[in-house]
């Protein structure tokens, strides 16, 4: 449990280590107060010196178990804080404790995935993606798009089991959401994952009209490098290194909400350089900077920047928030766009796969903000479509 307060392994690979033993303390403390429990009542019942320092321990486990379980209501202050940042009205009254529409189970969200395996590049199930939205939805819905982009150190995971309370709850509003796979080092280096990316961005363009969503609103969240995709995906719009063979194609987006990921390859505090130079590059930063540099959302920031809402829990083993707190920093200096930045109170790295009251706020907050961001994007359509008319007219 200390290392949800502090994490001791902080240099990859062990930082995952520290990441799966506090998750669970971090995330569902009040399932560990549980065990410490019947450790404290096994402590009275010893006595003597053991029971004495029995007692103690898990009086102070408990103690801290407290602490983290109010970390959720915490989260939400941050959350709601980030979006006042980000210009978005508060809400007209206090979310309940678990905001409803994050669903209990995985089946129960899955009933919103209404399409699996569609192919969007020719490779295999590399290059496949699903698309979730309410069995309601009209095809001719235009409704606002979520692409999400899993996680996994750029060389594992999958479009299925990350992010999906989020994802049931976009789906349950009325959006249409896409999740997508792509290919994974180090059997394809890099820039393969992000040209998956743009490929996934191309076919949504493209064919997301069909499936109720509005091509002209696409937005993007991830997860660890998911969440570097999501952001350098939104920063590299029309970008022709990462579109080769369609570079003809718009892949603008309309907003982005990266979740602890890193945003920066030229800084590492947490040990991920060799992993980058092994695995994923395959060349080292002092013989590549110009691919490490353009591959780093933080160093492509400028006045095209759509909106932002970055998201990091503050004791991350493994990827640092301060990947996120500079990154936070650099759109506030250099994007015209709004941003917020939420750093959730001893929140782990992963912590939004499940459906704990923490993600629930999460998912509530990421929600209003794109909301927010569609919400201007159609007002400044109609605005567009009024003055072209008002021209026609003369």
């Amino acid at each position: 449990m200390a290392g949800a307060y502090r994490p001791f392994l902080r240099r990859w690979p062990l930082s995952v280590l520290n990441a799966l033993t506090s998750a669970f303390a971090s995330e569902s403390p009040q399932f560990y107060a549980g065990a410490q429990t019947l450790g404290l009542l096994g402590a009275v019942r010893a006595g003597g010196i053991a029971g004495t320092a029995g007692l103690m321990l898990n009086a102070a486990a408990l103690a801290g178990l407290a602490g983290l379980a109010g970390d959720a209501d915490r989260s939400a202050r941050v959350l709601a804080e980030a979006l006042r940042e980000a210009g978005v009205p508060d809400a007209d009254q206090v979310p309940a404790r678990r905001p409803g529409g994050v669903l209990p189970g995985h089946v129960a969200r899955r009933r919103y995935r209404r399409v699996a395996d569609v192919s969007y590049s020719e490779y295999g199930p590399y290059g496949t993606l699903d698309v979730w939205h309410h069995a309601d939805l009209a095809p001719d819905a235009r409704a606002p798009v979520l692409l999400q982009v899993h996680g996994g150190a750029w060389q594992m995971g999958d479009k299925v089991g990350q992010a999906e309370p989020m994802l049931g709850y976009f789906a349950q509003r009325g959006w249409v959401c896409v999740t997508v796979n792509y290919r994974l080092a180090p059997a394809n280096r890099w820039p393969a994952m992000i040209v998956d990316v743009k490929r996934a961005i191309a076919w949504t363009r493209e064919n997301i009209a069909g499936h109720g969503g509005d091509p002209g609103f696409v937005a993007v969240t991830g997860g660890s490098a998911g969440g570097h995709l999501a952001a350098l995906a939104a920063l590299s719009a029309n970008d022709p290194d990462y579109q080769p063979g369609f570079t003809e194609v718009d892949t603008t987006l309309a907003a982005a909400v990266p979740m602890y990921g890193v945003h920066d390859f030229t800084r590492d505090r947490q040990g991920l350089w060799p992993l980058l130079e092994g695995k994923i590059f395959g060349t080292s930063y002092a013989d590549d900077e110009r691919s490490w540099r353009q591959a780093s959302p933080a160093l492509r920031i400028d006045s095209r920047t759509p909106p932002f809402l970055v998201v990091h829990g503050s004791t991350d083993a493994i990827v640092g928030v301060e990947q996120s707190r500079r990154f936070a920093e650099a759109l506030r200096a250099g994007s015209p766009s709004p941003v917020g930045y939420a750093e959730l109170p001893h929140a782990q790295h992963g912590f939004d796969t499940v459906a704990t009251t923490r993600t629930a706020y999460t998912a509530g907050a990421v929600y209003r903000f794109l909301t927010a961001a569609h919400d201007r994007a159609m007002a400044s359509r109609a605005g567009e479509t009024g003055r072209n008319t008002a021209g026609m007219a003369r």
